[in-house]
């Protein structure tokens, strides 16, 4: 069995259009069209994440940073558009780079 997959964000509420934007302070770079108000940027983060790998909200999660722009992403399971990036076996925390670059390949198909 395989174990979560976690990786840092860091968002950028109340941006013109929701998209990766690269990497910022080791983190992947997310701006994200909704205010950061009732947990609406939360939301939009974790709906961004899930439909560009492929995979249900409910398998991504906000672990830690709720209120904050700097975050901690967990998703459960595997996912193939991140699968040359983890190995087997226990969670794994991914490098922004790595991340970010997965996301972005994902933008492109």
């Amino acid at each position: 069995m395989t174990g979560p997959l976690r990786f840092d964000v860091y968002v950028q509420p109340r941006a013109s259009r929701t998209e990766v934007a690269g990497i910022h302070d080791d983190c992947v770079k997310i701006r994200l069209a909704a205010p950061p108000v009732d947990g609406a940027a939360n939301a939009a983060l974790v709906e961004f994440i899930a439909a560009r790998l492929g995979i249900a909200k409910s398998r991504v999660r906000v672990v830690s940073g709720q209120s904050a722009r700097r975050k901690l992403l967990e998703i459960d399971g595997p996912v193939d558009s991140l699968a040359g990036h983890r190995p087997g076996g226990r969670m794994h925390r991914l490098a922004a780079e790595e991340v970010s670059a997965a996301l972005r390949q994902v933008l492109r198909t």
